[in-house]
């Protein structure tokens, strides 16, 4: 049991001591896990947020200068100079030489037809364009930018459109078109590495430009267009096979075009998942030594503590002892005294008186008066079996544990005390178990704790009181054995100090180490003593021992 608790304790400081340290050293491990993935993730997606940011503006600078331009010249030029084919081919002759990517000029009246146009596609003349959805969007916004689409060319193109209205409410439509080679060259110009892709797409994810990874332009990407962002967002994805990417994205402001970069994650996560293994070692390594340290310095302790509490324990059984010889001394002397002479003298007399009668003449009741003789001798002999007992009790001996009829120790030890309860009137009450098993312990030792309880129990009663003694078996395996008095009883806070070593309430007439000594000897025969008290109701001591246990190992 003292193992066990030691063990136990050891364990409680070592954990403490652990968690105190451990929790900290986890906090701060959090904290530099968190702080740390957002600097790598910062540092590892700022140059790929970068590159698009750029390649947008590139895009946006690319679109607004030729969107200026078809403004320019619908707003500087009139219908009728614009309808000139001369003039049409000058201007758009102009434009190919300032700008690049313009592949047609072209006039549309309010109707949608086609009116004049400079270009390679002549045959687009008097092309009706009303039912076109950009043809209906320039009427509502007058500037428009289209997406990527074949048309009457059969290949992929843009149109950048212009409406202008006169004063007078009369407006036409100057319309330029845009090859997407342009759209390519700014994307290669983004320097991807080799497995990383980039494209463009209209939001409704279908692809403006070509594309290494998901096809070719005005086909649908298998990729999910995310939320509307103009500034360059970085978002973690999954490809159609099942690939972990990064996505680099940005809306391209008045238009319906989404700039999409992409490129494998795998080189990311493994650096990442590097820093996290790192983190975690030193963390593991970290709460190993710390639990290393602790368990040692706790060991270290606990056996001071277990040395401490052995010479504790052998003081107080140094003191159990002499207190033991010193109070049964002091008796045994007072027996010796007041018993064993009178004893001795009642003996000769008796044993005189029964000479005296065998050898004389018969007499009426001789045989009664022989027998009262003989009474007379069986009880000097019993004085003298107490008196010895006391002796005995009184002597230091290793401790013997046997099995031992725990009613017939309360009978033995009741001896030594009935007297006493006679002469103040006290009335001793016994409700014992005859059926009980035996339990296993040191005579004197449990001798001494009857007599103890005993004592304490008399004391505490007035004359004409009573004192209880019963005996029980409980479920648990343990014998029980109660000393119930009607005497002053005991507050709780008295209860609570009572084996304390050196606590009285006697004062001068007490050492205070009774209770403590019995409760030392129960707790090493592997019992324990519970109390129960009331002030003026009386107090029960009950003292708990374990019972041998029967042929199959079981308690009895």
């Amino acid at each position: 049991m003292a193992n066990t608790k030691y063990a136990s304790l050891r364990r409680k400081i070592v954990l403490n001591m652990a968690l105190a340290a451990i929790i900290p050293l986890l906090l701060f491990a959090v904290i530099n896990y968190v702080e740390f993935q957002s600097a790598f993730t910062r540092e590892t997606q700022a140059p790929f947020r970068s590159m698009v940011a750029k390649t947008r503006n590139s895009f946006e600078l690319f679109l607004t200068e030729r969107s200026s331009t078809v403004s320019l010249v619908a707003s500087v030029y009139s219908y009728e100079d614009l309808s000139d084919q001369r003039t049409l081919n000058r201007i758009f002759a102009v434009m190919q030489k300032e700008f690049t990517g313009f592949t047609d000029l072209a006039l549309i009246d309010e109707q949608g037809i086609l009116r004049a146009y400079a270009g390679p596609h002549t045959n687009l003349l008097g092309s009706d364009y009303s039912g076109q959805d950009w043809f209906q969007r320039v009427r509502r916004d007058s500037r428009y930018i289209s997406e990527v689409f074949e048309g009457f060319r059969r290949r992929p193109h843009l149109v950048v459109a212009v409406r202008h209205t006169t004063e007078d409410g009369r407006s036409w439509i100057v319309r330029a078109t845009l090859n997407t080679s342009q759209f390519s060259r700014l994307i290669a110009s983004m320097n991807l590495e080799p497995e990383a892709d980039a494209f463009l797409v209209d939001h409704a994810g279908v692809l403006q430009t070509d594309s290494r990874t998901y096809g070719k332009a005005l086909t649908r990407a298998p990729i999910k267009v995310p939320a509307a962002s103009y500034e360059a967002t970085v978002v973690p994805t999954r490809d159609t096979q099942g690939r972990n990417m990064l996505l680099a994205y940005s809306y391209i402001a008045d238009t319906d075009f989404v700039l999409m970069a992409v490129k494998p994650a795998q080189g990311y996560l493994y650096s990442w998942l590097l820093v996290r293994t790192d983190l975690l070692l030193i963390f593991i390594a970290g709460a190993i030594g710390v639990y290393l340290v602790a368990g040692r310095n706790v060991g270290l302790l606990i056996q001071r503590l277990r040395e401490s509490d052995a010479e504790r324990e052998e003081a107080l059984m140094q003191m159990e002892h002499s207190q033991r010889l010193s109070s049964i001394g002091r008796l045994a002397a007072g027996v010796a005294h007041e018993i064993n002479n009178p004893l001795a003298v009642i003996n000769e007399k008796a044993g005189l008186l029964k000479d005296l009668m065998e050898t004389g003449a018969d007499f009426p009741r001789k045989d009664r008066f022989i027998k009262q003789l003989d009474d007379i001798a069986a009880a000097v002999a019993r004085g003298r079996g107490i008196t010895h007992r006391m002796l005995g009790f009184a002597r230091r001996m290793e401790v013997t544990v046997e099995d031992l009829d725990v009613n017939e120790m309360v009978e033995e030890t009741l001896l030594f005390l009935e007297k006493e309860a006679m002469y103040r009137k006290v009335s001793i009450v016994r409700e014992l178990d005859p059926t009980l098993p035996p339990a296993r312990c040191d005579r004197g030792q449990l001798q001494q704790v009857f007599l103890n309880v005993l004592s304490n129990a008399l004391a505490a009663v007035c004359e004409e009181g009573r004192v209880v003694i019963r005996s029980h078996r409980r479920n648990n395996g343990f014998i029980a054995i109660a000393f119930e008095d009607n005497g002053c009883g005991m507050t709780e806070e008295i209860r609570k100090h009572i084996f304390e070593p050196f606590f009285t309430t006697k004062k001068e007439k007490g050492t205070g180490l009774g209770m403590s000594i019995i409760y030392g000897i129960v707790q090493r025969h592997g019992g324990d003593i519970e109390v129960e008290s009331e002030p003026a109701r009386g107090s029960t001591v009950t003292i708990l021992l374990p019972a041998c246990p029967n042929r199959n190992g079981e308690p009895a």
